[in-house]
């Protein structure tokens, strides 16, 4: 079972418990008793999961060029959050700036293909251009959309972002949408993640996990149970990238230290592994609980038995 560090509190104080102090430590995969280690000396001068809470609250507010500031912060410190981009995207079309919002969905839908709404933001900027490419956006929401048929859970975001896009190609300065995105929302989407990982339903969980992201942005322990998720899937590739995502953000994270190292072991780099647990050893001075799974992990050579 998945081990969970229990900071969370409900609303918008749980953006405050998903930063700094809880780096660390970390919810993806322990915490070793709660405690609330400061962030490493070595990160970033802000973390972006803050970063992207103040961009999410700006947006809400309309407040569109702070929430520019913001989100051009999150992706100078992640720059792979799909969702930051995105979000930075809808910020700069807010201010009529369609270059940018171009420039900053093409970083989204480069990151994550199937993302309708970069699709949309994208389909929308390029209208707002008069750039043909348009046409290639909404050919994409129409070849889904026909397939969906009105039947799959993405329906209704197809029809919106079919919409937006024939609307902004017949009148370059129509408006697009922005959803109100809040804190409660990503709370629940966490915690269900954490449940559903431990029934084991993985693709539900990530499902659950990208919804936490659109609250909370790139926050390590977000990620940390990305990379949990895809490593449980066998893509270990993608799960190595998560896991170097929330090493990135927050280098003295545990919970992604200890399942990086059990991906090492699994991939049988067992030099690569024990380097993961010297960083545990280092930054759990007393012991902890993920320094001890993981040495377990490399002397059983694999994952141990319980």
């Amino acid at each position: 079972m998945v081990r969970f560090h229990k900071i969370l509190l409900t609303g918008a104080a749980l953006s405050l418990a998903l930063s700094g102090a809880a780096f660390a430590a970390g919810g993806g995969g322990g915490g070793g008793g709660g405690g609330m280690d400061m962030p490493s000396a070595s990160g970033p001068t802000y973390d972006p999961a803050e970063e992207y809470a103040k961009g999410v609250a700006a947006l809400n507010a309309e407040k569109y060029k702070e929430a520019e500031k913001a989100f051009a912060r999150v992706v100078t410190a992640a720059p792979k959050s799909a969702e930051a981009w995105r979000l930075l995207g809808v910020a700069n079309l807010r201010q009529d700036d369609a270059k940018g919002a171009k420039r900053a969905y093409e970083k989204a839908v480069k990151l994550e293909p199937e993302d309708i709404a970069a699709r949309t933001g994208l389909g929308v900027s390029l209208a707002r251009l008069k750039d043909d490419k348009a046409q290639e956006q909404l050919a994409w929401l129409k070849a889904k959309s026909d397939a969906c048929a009105g039947t799959c859970g993405d329906a209704a975001a197809l029809k919106s972002g079919l919409s937006a896009v024939e609307s902004a190609a017949a009148s370059p300065s129509a408006a697009l949408s922005t959803p109100l995105l809040f804190a409660q929302a990503g709370d629940r989407a966490y915690l269900q993640a954490v449940g559903l990982i431990n029934e084991k339903r993985y693709d539900d969980a990530l499902a659950s996990l990208g919804q936490a992201r659109e609250a909370f942005g790139p926050h390590p322990d977000i990620l940390t149970y990305q990379g949990y998720a895809w490593r449980k899937k066998g893509a270990f590739d993608r799960a190595e990238a998560y896991y170097q995502q929330a090493l990135t953000i927050a280098p003295q994270h545990r919970g992604a230290t200890e399942y990086y190292g059990e991906l090492k072991v699994e991939r049988g780099d067992m030099d690569g592994a024990r380097v993961m647990l010297a960083r545990l050893d280092r930054a759990c001075a007393y012991g902890c609980a993920e320094a001890e799974e993981l040495r377990r992990w490399i002397d059983a050579g694999g994952e141990p038995a319980r």
